[in-house]
């Protein structure tokens, strides 16, 4: 049953993409329930990301809320933190600012939150060829049968399934928070995200890490909440390494808590 008190608020974290942004708000605005307000969690882009995101503001059903930082270099926890601090909502949902929604992402979401629990949501590839064409046609869907998707059982949408299929699970592989959601008040006992992650890598595996040694369970969920990953060169992953024993030692240390993170930025 759909919790109709339950404020939600949809964050998207963004860099220097403005054309996949348009496209990823065009569809969060076209949700069959609509969050209370989207923030757009901005890593340092260039004016017209600004100028983008003041443009779509009037076009938009809930408030639209840039939250940004000056650049320095890859800090997605920074921006994560800042935008989650902002956030009104007592549920977050929390994706990648290539993420085409299924304009039922939110409503399926919703339906599934449960208190104690973060939701790992899926997603699907779209090749570069697919992403070509959307850019193209402006498309902010997905056919089930389209070509150019490497994991097309992520573009079927079934009730059905997902109560089969949506197990919990304790483990840290395949975190991915491009589709993910988890209340406010878990993300506050863990202090957010750890700023001392710089670069690509690690710092999702981290933050779900910290939320399961204090106890929030994790839920996967399958064959609802679709998202649509568009095509892009991969990331510098030149600070992976470092990135990894920083995780470890969360792992180790079964930590709750990071020093550097959401506390800083609330008033």
């Amino acid at each position: 049953m759909i919790k109709e008190n339950v404020r939600i608020s949809l964050i998207v974290t963004t860099y220097n993409w403005k054309e996949a942004l348009e496209l990823v708000l065009r569809s969060a605005f076209y949700q069959t329930l609509a969050p209370m307000e989207i923030v757009v969690a901005d890593d340092g882009s260039r004016p017209d990301t600004a100028e983008l995101i003041r443009n779509m503001a009037s076009q938009a059903p809930v408030p639209l809320v840039h939250s940004w930082h000056e650049d320095d270099g890859y800090r997605l926890a920074k921006s994560r933190n800042r935008a989650i601090a902002r956030a009104q909502g007592d549920y977050i949902l929390l994706i990648d600012g290539d993420i085409l929604l299924d304009r039922r992402f939110a409503a399926d979401h919703l339906a599934v939150a449960r208190r104690g629990y973060f939701v790992q949501g899926p997603r699907a590839l779209l090749g570069d060829k697919l992403t070509a064409q959307v850019f193209a046609r402006g498309a902010l869907t997905i056919p089930l049968g389209a070509r150019g998707v490497g994991n097309k059982k992520n573009c079927l949408r079934s009730e059905l399934l997902s109560r089969l299929f949506s197990l919990k699970s304790t483990k840290l592989q395949g975190t991915r928070l491009c589709n993910f959601a988890f209340w406010k008040e878990d993300a506050l006992r863990v202090n957010g995200f750890n700023e001392d992650f710089v670069g690509w890598g690690r710092e999702d595996s981290e933050f779900v890490a910290r939320l399961l040694n204090c106890g929030v369970q994790r839920q996967n969920l399958k064959f609802r909440a679709l998202g649509y990953h568009l095509h892009h060169p991969m990331n510098n992953r030149d600070r992976l390494a470092l990135n990894d024993d920083l995780l470890q030692r969360t792992i180790e240390g079964r930590l709750t808590w990071c020093k550097t993170g959401l506390d800083q930025y609330r008033s």
